[in-house]
């Protein structure tokens, strides 16, 4: 089960979320996003258990618990959408 997990403090690492989440279950990886520009952490993150069931019983548990001094919003991650065009796709459609 792929779950996104936000609200998260700027000093939150994948470890800690790791072990976290591992008192549910095994915790297949935790991925941080991160800022490509700043490095810094944008708040968010993915969470896969292999366990549908464990991924359950973490995010009724851990949706809405105050870690770091933040709420944090545990849910089902939605499948990425395609995304048309491109960096570019803009610039090549103006007239100049």
């Amino acid at each position: 089960m792929n779950m996104y997990v936000s609200n998260l403090s700027f000093h939150t690492s994948e470890e800690d979320l790791k072990d976290l989440f591992s008192k549910y279950g095994s915790v297949d990886s935790a991925k941080i996003i991160m800022d490509r520009e700043t490095n810094r952490s944008r708040g968010f993150a993915f969470v896969e258990m292999p366990s549908e069931e464990d991924g359950n019983a973490a995010l009724n548990g851990l949706n809405g618990k105050e870690i770091q001094g933040r709420a944090l919003s545990v849910s089902v991650a939605r499948q990425r959408e395609e995304r048309s065009g491109g960096r570019n796709s803009f610039s090549r459609n103006r007239f100049f």
